[in-house]
């Protein structure tokens, strides 16, 4: 099976970033596109060194950029002897060649550096197997490129090099490398959908958590379940989904889900591969959506997790948006944010600020299926305890002298008449 070579972690190998000042990247002229590629080669392991950016009016078919430009990264990286270039955009198979023969370097673009960094940190087998299906999505159109040099230097003119040969070895052996983590998946789907029902079966509310990657959420996970998580401020730390229960003061009990986090042009190939991880976001009762209020691009990734969620018909489902880490925030930015966003819940994960003002939020969003709710229905509503018994799930009836103590989840359709007769929530 042909290898992908991974990017070196050592974190002394040193690139050129190559970022596009176009107005969806700048925010008070501030690259903020450029910014996170940056970050996400940290977080590969990578030493930024050399930093380019260019406009970008129109695309060059062979190189992306104009030659003009390859001159000056390929000075740039002569001068600093580097042998690695990042570009803040997605390439084709053709302009990828194309670079890495004029700048004698490994060239990488936005898409391969996610899936090098998502490589690094998948740690369960799942994360493993969805991570490996990406990457040989993204190599299989870019075989050709592969081989090519071999079938120039020896295929003659109708006959078939040892390059093209090779080619459709490989082309057969990864193919049948993807088929069989497909159907690796789809072993991994049917055991979560088996772990839904059960969940489904315990009638307690699933919250979803999700977010722009380094939002947070694993800290909030940590911090408010005290769930063993990783938390590092670098991108993509947590790959593998976290699933905790949570009992609020009430006695009220919700499972919180945490999932892999989101990014701008999140490649669509991983968006498929982790869909067995995000079936949980499109099966949950209600979503967090977590975000980063101290970031200068929020709005941007907050349209970006939306983005996500419609690819995942997800986007539909009750939300509840809360702006976190307003601990770095002056009291003048945290006024004009909750201005902006007034249906948000400003907190603060690592301070655990604001958690109550958010769980009664959530609370409201619940559906009303899902909540179990203590009544006192009047003995003369013998109707509305029969509908209950009918149409929702009564868990338990203790009858006084002129009314009915009722345990039940509450179907939407009886919701408004039994309101006023809502005592509290109760355990689980």
């Amino acid at each position: 099976m042909i290898e992908i070579p991974p990017v070196p972690t050592t974190g002394n190998e040193p690139a050129c970033i190559v970022g596009f000042d176009i107005p969806g990247n700048l925010i008070d002229g501030r690259n903020v596109s450029l910014d996170e590629l940056r970050e996400l080669a940290v977080t590969a392991g990578i030493d930024p060194l050399e930093i380019i950016r260019t406009r970008q009016a129109a695309v060059h078919p062979a190189f992306f950029v104009g030659a003009g430009k390859v001159d000056e990264i390929a000075a740039a990286c002569g001068a600093h002897d580097i042998h690695l270039v990042l570009f803040d955009h997605d390439l084709t198979p053709r302009q990828t060649r194309n670079l890495e023969e004029r700048l004698q370097a490994k060239v990488l673009d936005r898409t391969g550096i996610i899936l090098q960094i998502f490589a690094q940190r998948a740690r369960s087998r799942e994360g493993q197997l969805q991570v490996e299906l990406a990457q040989y999505e993204y190599l299989l159109p870019r075989l050709t490129n592969l081989w090519s040099h071999l079938s120039r230097q020896y295929g003659g003119a109708g006959t078939r090099g040892p390059g093209e040969k090779q080619l459709e070895v490989d082309r057969r052996r990864v193919q049948a490398r993807i088929d069989h983590l497909e159907a690796a998946l789809d072993a991994v789907r049917r055991q979560r959908a088996t772990q839904r029902k059960q969940r489904q079966k315990s009638d307690i509310p699933v919250i979803a958590i999700v977010g722009y990657t380094n939002s947070g959420k694993s800290t909030f996970m940590r911090a408010l379940t005290k769930a063993d998580v990783l938390i590092e401020d670098k991108l993509f730390a947590t790959l593998d989904p976290t699933t905790r229960r949570y009992r609020l003061p009430s006695g009220e009990c919700f499972i919180f889900i945490d999932t892999v986090g989101f990014i701008r042009n999140l490649p669509h190939m991983l968006v498929e591969s982790f869909k067995a991880t995000l079936e949980e976001v499109h099966e949950a009762d209600i979503l967090l959506h977590l975000a980063d209020g101290a970031a200068p691009d929020l709005g941007e990734r907050i349209e970006a997790v939306h983005c996500v969620l419609r690819e995942l018909d997800a986007d539909e489902k009750p939300q509840v948006l809360a702006l976190n880490k307003i601990d770095l925030l002056s009291h003048q930015a945290k006024r004009a944010l909750a201005a902006r966003y007034e249906d948000a819940a400003l907190i603060s994960a690592r301070f655990k600020y604001g958690f109550a003002a958010l769980l009664e939020r959530l609370q409201e969003r619940i559906p009303a299926t899902r909540r179990r709710t203590s009544l006192r229905i009047p003995a003369h509503k013998s109707l509305l305890l029969s509908q209950l018994y009918q149409q929702g799930k009564v868990l338990s009836a203790r009858y006084e002298q002129d009314a009915v103590i009722v345990e039940a989840f509450v179907p939407a359709s009886l919701e408004s008449q039994v309101r006023r007769y809502r005592r509290r929530t109760v355990s689980q």
